[in-house]
């Protein structure tokens, strides 16, 4: 049985599941909930058609499950992204 949710952690998974980059990997860390958990409560807290919308936007997407990533060491890092160096951002 999982424990009861503060509405302070219940905002912070949704926030979390709506996160495109964030896998349900890191809800299960963080808050021992697995992904059928988390859609549990986005099913209990969500407005249905918000829900469906939801549920479309996370359904086969890479970069909600750790396993399909496509990258394997560190955190995805975009190649339009500016190299910070010692707090001054770098020029190409």
């Amino acid at each position: 049985m999982k424990r009861e949710l503060t509405d302070r952690e219940v905002d912070r998974i949704i926030e979390m599941a709506w996160e495109d980059r964030t896998p349900f990997d890191a809800i299960t860390f963080q808050f021992g909930y697995t992904e059928k958990d988390v859609i549990e409560v986005m099913r209990r807290e969500l407005k249905p058609s918000s829900f469906r919308l939801w549920r479309e936007r996370v359904q086969g997407r890479s970069t909600k499950h750790l396993k399909k990533r496509n990258f394997q060491e560190g955190r995805f890092k975009c190649s339009r992204q500016k190299q910070i160096t010692h707090n001054k951002i770098s020029k190409r």
